[in-house]
């Protein structure tokens, strides 16, 4: 287990920061049950930490092991079951929001899929319920990749890889993991150093540059001990799930013709929206404190597991203007995408997991959201021969108010929000008011006017 993983496996020592991920996939019809078990049961061996489970190292010399789980029973982890009427929607999202508030069974690998049927027309929806100890949101779309297919006939696939590397013994690996903690760091430093000649010839500037590097690594695990937000300032157990749609060209047509990218884009769309939902109480904000992560991920990183940083920073919320707010948005995520210790994660990770519990517990209660923009199938897909028709991925809230991950699909960014219900109890209009902040981000784009560089 990485640092990283480590990190979103600790956190859940205190249960409002459970680190569960739920995707819903809206599917035109039933699909064949003996074809979609193989499909499974496949994946599960192509990424065998569906068939792991933790298990504990003594003295917590080291975190816990991945290891086979001896009793693993696929129908433990597979399940079908019929949703009542009126079986829309509605009633699937209420069936996810239970799966995203239970906590897994850690004698057991951390995952569940569920289909549910009765749905109108013979359409049905398939609920994946992922602990993000397993992967983080691009791994899961290569794990998709490993259950979905091009065609509802079925999609031809290569034989799998099967290792016969024993694994290490506790010893060993208590060993292996304290060393590899030791040494990211300075592995790092060394790999953004282009030649260590240079560092010979130039002292004063490898110091000074350690230094930088150490500043940024403290930028990234500063504590923080207040909330922005005057509004949504409380934590709860309680989560409600709901979904916007958008169509993808519009949104990114928003953006690219000012020369900000989707990313800009809908965090300016959820900031808008956070906005004008602070006007309805009288309290205006000028910063909303973000978490967003930043993928690391290389096309060598095996699926799965997490490749991520978590940048916590204040995002500007001082004005109305949507063009102004994504100039001031892109600027502020492009500096904090070139921060020098990004790419060492397992670092970042190591300072978070080293914090006490309590503590780490009450800096992130102090953010106010998350927003993560995940890059879906422009093509279509198909489950076990049902196609694929909608996809709608839910985000842990790591102890904010909110989590909005956007992930597009055949066209369609799908919005999926995971709503703290103490945080935001009024969720009809928190949801209007967001989706009224997307629908000023996609006036841009219809406007010739605004299409000119930013300043």
């Amino acid at each position: 287990m990485t640092q990283s993983d480590l990190f979103t496996w600790s956190m859940e020592q205190d249960p409002m920061l459970r680190s569960t991920i739920v995707t819903v996939l809206l599917l035109d019809t039933e699909p064949d049950w003996a074809k979609l078990v193989r499909t499974i049961d496949r994946g599960t061996r192509v990424v065998p930490r569906f068939r792991h489970t933790l298990c504990p190292v003594p003295l917590s010399l080291a975190p816990p092991r991945w290891k086979p789980d001896e009793d693993f029973d696929l129908f433990w982890h597979i399940r079908r079951a019929t949703l009542a009427r009126p079986a829309d929607i509605a009633a699937v999202l209420e069936f996810a929001r239970t799966e995203a508030m239970t906590a897994f069974d850690p004698a057991r690998p951390l995952w569940k899929f569920t289909l549910l049927t009765g749905m109108p027309g013979g359409k049905c929806a398939a609920v994946l319920t992922v602990h993000h100890s397993l992967t983080d949101g691009i791994g899961g779309i290569q794990i998709a990749g490993e259950i979905l297919d091009f065609s509802r006939e079925g999609t031809e696939r290569d034989p799998i890889k099967v290792s016969n590397e024993p694994g290490m013994g506790t010893l060993a690996d208590i060993v292996a993991w304290n060393w590899a903690t030791g040494s990211s760091l300075l592995t790092g430093s060394l790999t953004r150093t282009p030649k260590l000649m240079r560092s010979l010839a130039d002292p004063i500037g490898t110091v000074r540059g350690s230094a930088t590097l150490a500043t940024s690594i403290l930028r990234l695990a500063r504590p923080v001990t207040t909330t922005l937000s005057p509004v949504m300032t409380d934590r709860s157990l309680g989560r409600q799930l709901t979904v916007l749609q958008f169509p993808l060209k519009q949104l990114s047509d928003s953006a690219l013709g000012v020369e900000c990218t989707l990313n800009d884009a809908f965090l300016t769309a959820l900031v808008l929206g956070l906005r004008q939902y602070h006007a309805r109480y009288d309290a205006p904000v000028d910063r909303l404190r973000l978490t967003m992560p930043i993928s690391l991920r290389t096309p060598d990183d095996p699926i799965g597991g997490n490749r991520i940083t978590l940048a916590r920073f204040a995002i500007p919320a001082d004005t109305d203007n949507a063009l102004k707010q994504m100039w001031q948005v892109h600027t502020l995520v492009e500096r904090w995408r070139r921060e020098p210790a990004i790419p060492l994660s397992n670092t970042v990770a190591a300072v978070f997991n080293r914090m006490p519990s309590g503590v780490l517990a009450e800096m992130l209660k102090h953010v106010d959201f998350v927003a993560s923009d995940v890059p879906g199938s422009p093509i279509p897909l198909y489950l076990a021969g049902a196609e694929v028709e909608h996809v709608h991925a839910f985000g842990p809230t790591l102890g904010t108010a909110f989590n909005a991950t956007l992930l597009s699909h055949l066209g369609t960014c799908h919005i999926g929000l995971t709503i703290d219900t103490a945080a935001v109890p009024d969720i009809a209009d928190f949801v209007a008011c967001i989706d009224s902040g997307f629908r000023k981000v996609l006036a841009i784009g219809s406007r010739s006017d605004d299409r000119v560089s930013p300043p």
